[in-house]
């Protein structure tokens, strides 16, 4: 298990959409993944609930941690970005949007003025690059920051 981490729980079933990126760790409430795209630092925060598909949906508690580990997830994005580009970015998104995979789930990436998507959303914007070999690396080093 990792450091930090906590068993999930047992009948939490997640969207193979968001179970194929990589793992992070989990938190309190989310399990947290990496983004496989190497032009942004991004988090996908999964309460790990079952037949959830908006935020409204949760316990008033849980919305209160929600938004702790979406703003631990924000900091972490952000150490680990300025580390890997050497300068901080231009914004942290953070978006629960579910057009797509319905599961509830939260976006905490980074933004540069002048990256491939700027200013405009990311999604659909360009192919994604794989971290490839560096993917333990950023993995490691957002789970630094996430324990901090």
């Amino acid at each position: 298990m990792l450091e930090g981490a906590r068993s999930a729980d047992a009948d939490f079933e997640m969207d193979s959409r968001l179970a194929s990126k990589h793992l992070v760790m989990d938190l309190p409430l989310c399990r947290v993944m990496l983004e496989d795209t190497s032009d942004f630092v991004w988090l996908v925060l999964v309460p790990r609930k079952n037949n959830l598909s908006e935020v409204h949906d949760l316990s008033k508690e849980d919305r209160y941690v929600l938004m702790d580990e979406a703003t631990k997830a924000a900091s972490a994005v952000k150490k680990v970005a300025t580390t890997l580009n050497g300068k901080e970015p231009t914004k942290i998104n953070t978006a629960a949007i579910g057009n797509i995979c319905r599961q509830l789930h939260v976006h905490v990436l980074t933004r540069y003025e002048g990256d491939k998507a700027w200013p405009g959303p990311v999604w659909g914007a360009c192919p994604a690059v794989p971290w490839g070999e560096k993917a333990q690396e950023v993995k490691d080093l957002l789970i630094a920051a996430l324990n901090e």
